[in-house]
């Protein structure tokens, strides 16, 4: 099976391409979405955050205050890599049991950090949605309510618009309105399911391979 990779910075558009592709009949597995399965009430990646981070970063229902601890590490990378720490290895296994389940020409990953994880060893292509900064920072300002700086901080924490331009096998440009962004990505599914076809001809992925029985 076809693994594409898909990635961009904050307010690339990344969920509309992915809500495209699922349109489309393609399994989508959202790193965001596994992670927020993972720090579920009761789940043991939650009680480490707790841990690590004291009582103050759950909500009153017991669930993660992802607010709060955005707030107390966000200026702290040791304590952003501590929370890293805790729930890529987990996010990276459970993206690897779903793929394992999966039965389809192809699948993509969503991971908005792929390129800073260097989790590139799980697909067989990179696709980035990108735009021009200004624009991004505009449309993240009007999303979430940002200052200029407070925008320019996150993506700061984020590798450059150049370095995923450079390790990109596929590009959608997102500059443009919705239905422009729709029919580059009807065109990669054309690509993509041509390129599955051929499936001999693609890579193993180590991460994937089964695991061995004794």
């Amino acid at each position: 099976m076809l693994v594409v990779g898909l990635t961009g910075g904050i307010g690339s558009g990344k969920s509309r391409v992915a809500e495209r592709f699922t349109t489309l009949g393609v399994p989508v597995i959202d790193a965001d979405l596994l992670a927020r399965d993972l720090v579920a009430p009761g789940q043991p990646a939650l009680m480490e955050i707790v841990q690590a981070f004291g009582p103050q970063v759950l909500a009153k229902d017991g669930g993660l205050d992802r607010r709060a601890l955005r707030r107390h590490i966000f200026n702290h990378d040791t304590e952003r890599q501590c929370l890293e720490g805790i729930l890529h290895p987990r996010i990276r296994t459970a993206m690897r049991e779903r793929l394992r389940t999966l039965e389809a020409p192809y699948a993509t990953l969503v991971i908005p950090l792929l390129i800073e994880t260097g989790q590139g060893d799980l697909c067989h292509r990179l696709l980035v949605v990108d735009l021009p900064e200004p624009l991004q920072i505009e449309r993240v300002g009007r999303r979430d309510a940002c200052t200029t700086e407070q925008v320019r901080a996150i993506l700061r924490t984020q590798c450059s618009r150049e370095q995923r331009l450079a390790a990109a096998d596929d590009l959608i440009d997102n500059s443009g309105d919705l239905a422009h962004l729709l029919a580059q990505v009807d065109a990669l599914h054309q690509r993509y399911m041509s390129l599955a076809r051929d499936s001999k001809n693609l890579r193993e992925i180590p991460a994937l391979r089964p695991p061995a029985k004794y």
